[in-house]
């Protein structure tokens, strides 16, 4: 454990348990904001810890309980049915306060695995994040205290856009959220219309435009999207028809559809 005078001069340390693909992710876009406070990553693959610090210039720790020691915000970043063991693993160590990256894992789940005193917040952050460009939402735990949501705010803040949202509306918004939606939809028109004749690379050219570009528009400007869905597609134009039929075809219904398999995967992480 590292002595206090030179933790305090070094700055707050961060420490995440995991080494996957959301903590490379982060580490990416904080290094690309100039985040320069201690940050240790424990996770069981060596390889992983061999990586993370080449590429991020981490520090790393394969030894669970002294990693944890070393944290003042520490970063539970492992998959969900993973998170119980490991709570129950460093219970008899209290860092002041833990942010859970577990998709469908209440905040009173946490505080029952874990115990006190340890304060919670829940953070759902994009991949994206790699970029700078990321979206991040927060839940904070009632005991969580001012200075530390605005702590736990900031860190995440480095990497994108955050919302500080009801845990009520978490899995509601982790299912709309990823950018997995995005590159599935990217993916599907991009086919379409290689089907149509394009190559692959003209048809991910003109798909991209069409998901990436107009996104853009709409968010830099001031035009609402009913209006610029209207601009964009004029009535018994080509645009028109093509969504026409896509929506006659189950469009909205199968978008629906897939967010609420989402919610039921959400719910059953909730109750492991």
């Amino acid at each position: 454990m590292k002595a206090a005078g030179t933790k305090a001069a070094r700055g707050r340390t961060t420490v995440f348990l995991g080494g996957g693909r959301i903590t490379g992710a982060l580490l990416a876009g904080l290094r690309l904001a100039g985040y320069d406070k201690p940050m240790v990553v424990h996770d069981r693959n060596p390889d992983k810890l061999r990586q993370l610090r080449r590429r991020y210039g981490v520090a790393v720790e394969p030894v669970l309980l002294r990693a944890v020691e070393q944290a003042d915000l520490l970063i539970i970043a492992v998959r969900p049915d993973a998170v119980r063991a490991l709570l129950q693993q460093i219970r008899q160590i209290h860092p002041t306060v833990a942010v859970s990256l577990a998709a469908g894992v209440p905040l009173a789940n946490l505080c029952e695995w874990m115990g006190r005193p340890v304060r919670w917040a829940r953070a759902m952050p994009s991949p994206v994040a790699r970029s700078g460009r990321g979206l991040t939402a927060l839940a904070y735990g009632r005991d969580l205290p001012s200075a530390s949501r605005h702590e736990v705010r900031d860190f995440f803040a480095r990497v994108g856009a955050v919302l500080e949202i009801r845990e009520s509306k978490f899995d509601a918004f982790t299912v709309t959220y990823s950018a997995s939606q995005g590159y599935h939809a990217l993916a599907a028109l991009a086919e379409a219309a290689a089907v149509l004749g394009l190559d692959r690379r003209t048809a991910l050219t003109a798909a991209a435009h069409a998901l990436a570009d107009g996104i853009l528009a709409w968010r830099g400007g001031k035009i609402s999207l009913d209006n610029l869905l209207r601009e964009a597609a004029t009535p018994g134009g080509i645009a028109a028809a093509t969504m026409a039929s896509m929506d006659q075809a189950g469009y909205q219904r199968i978008v629906q559809s897939g967010l609420r398999a989402g919610m039921d995967r959400a719910r059953l992480n909730a109750k492991k």
